[in-house]
């Protein structure tokens, strides 16, 4: 089975790849020039743990193709998938120009039966404007190709996208014929053999169930740092708070972790999209906007009990900064607690030393050189008046504190992610900050 993917930043190539590992033909496409060069190349251009090697196997393969050119496998491919970006507009938004343009190249160019599945994080009612602008090109062609469109909302979680892909939880397809079922369903069978976990549904049910999965986990993310805030405030320990109510089934413990604030590509901007499609259509989110106030305040929080401590005197004081990356296993910068954190901290007059696993790079690409970046965990923290943890990478689980605690100048660790232990960091003789214990 031949497909072909337009746009290849994290979903699509992803996607792509694990399509050409079940042993498919894939023609991934995009105009980036360099970018498509650079795979050529056997360069990754995204950093997720498995991906670079499973992209180079098939590739010399010959399952997984590179070109900047849609319009020249159409006659060769039986689905295309457009994953290319939708970002936000200024008004919170979804920018649909080139969900649109290949909508616009795929009517120009189809000579038989296709399916166009958007796989991008689209609004609801945005494969009723695809199928409108694939017709309109049709109809310019004086041309009656039959063609379908569907939608295929992706799930994946950076950092363990490769498994969410090949062994998904569940997969949903917004289709509107037959036609387009039999097609998907021949797709994803052999992922799923042995449980065919496939949703079909109507494609306006399906564009909304991905922005309800994500600002449903994001809700869940603030409220337990709402949760944390009031612990601290009264006493208690949120983390036998979570471990209280993630018992009980009807809740369960999946993200009841509180911290700093969630960032990444996905869950700020699917909160602000599905709050703007609301608006548009008379109706107000009242519980995201909270969700998204809240989550603006969390990630500013670590950066308080520092001033506080400090009595809000932070101007020439150096401050160690281990995490850079919105999570662990990635190196995806948007939105990251870490940019909020750094900006606070530059405003108060303080010079920042940071280090990350694999973020320092992008973090250079954002920021330039307003930071002081360092080869190893260690070295950031030489002559620190503190320690703040903003992503919790596994390197950073279980530090050699006596080291650490010689080398700052005065030890003091503001944990952003609450993966140490009081107790312990007490004993160690550091003076120890956490969310809501």
């Amino acid at each position: 089975m031949n497909i072909a993917i337009v746009g290849t930043g994290y979903v699509g190539l992803v996607s792509g790849t694990c399509f050409a590992e079940m042993g498919l033909h894939v023609t991934c496409i995009d105009l980036d020039n360099q970018k498509i060069e650079s795979l050529q190349n056997g360069q990754i251009p995204i950093y997720e743990p498995g991906l670079e090697e499973m992209v180079l196997r098939n590739y010399r393969a010959g399952r997984l193709k590179f070109t900047t050119d849609l319009s020249s496998c159409l006659d060769d491919v039986e689905v295309v998938f457009s994953a290319v970006g939708t970002p936000p507009d200024e008004d919170g938004s979804a920018d649909l120009q080139y969900v649109l343009a290949v909508a616009r190249t795929f009517g120009q160019n189809i000579n038989k039966y296709t399916v166009l599945v958007t796989k991008s994080t689209v609004p609801v009612g945005t494969a009723k404007k695809v199928k409108q602008v694939i017709q309109e090109e049709l109809d310019k062609r004086h041309l009656n190709i039959p063609f379908d469109v569907a939608s295929n909302p992706e799930f994946l979680k950076e950092g363990n996208a490769i498994k969410d892909f090949m062994s998904p939880d569940r997969v949903v397809v917004g289709i509107e014929s037959e036609r387009a079922q039999r097609l998907m369903t021949k797709l994803y069978r052999p992922f799923l053999i042995n449980n065919f976990r496939v949703i079909f549904t109507d494609i306006p049910s399906a564009e909304m169930i991905k922005y309800a999965a994500n600002s449903m986990l994001a809700t869940r993310i603030s409220f337990m740092n709402d949760i944390a805030n009031l612990c601290e405030l009264v006493g208690a320990d949120v983390n036998m708070v979570r471990k209280g109510i993630g018992t009980d089934s009807r809740i369960g413990p999946k993200f009841l972790y509180p911290g700093c604030g969630y960032g990444g590509s996905c869950f700020p901007k699917d909160v602000k999209a599905l709050i703007k499609t609301a608006q548009k259509n008379g109706y107000e989110m009242k519980v995201l906007r909270a969700v998204e106030e809240v989550n603006e305040a969390q990630k500013s929080i670590i950066f308080h009990k520092l001033s506080k401590h400090y009595n809000g005197k932070l101007s020439g004081k150096t401050i160690a900064i281990w995490g850079l990356a919105f999570k662990p296993e990635t190196d995806d910068m948007r939105e990251a607690t870490s940019l909020v954190t750094i900006k606070l901290l530059l405003d108060a007059g303080c010079t920042i030393k940071v280090y990350d696993p694999v973020a320092m790079p992008e973090c250079q690409h954002k920021i330039g050189n307003a930071v002081l970046y360092s080869t190893e965990m260690y070295e950031t923290v030489f002559d620190a008046d503190a320690l703040l943890l903003l992503t919790e990478w596994k390197e950073f689980r279980m530090p050699l504190w006596e080291k650490i605690k010689t080398a700052m100048k005065s030890p003091i660790v503001f944990d952003g992610r609450n993966i140490y232990d009081i107790k312990e960091m007490h004993e160690a003789g550091f003076e120890y900050y956490c969310i809501g214990r």
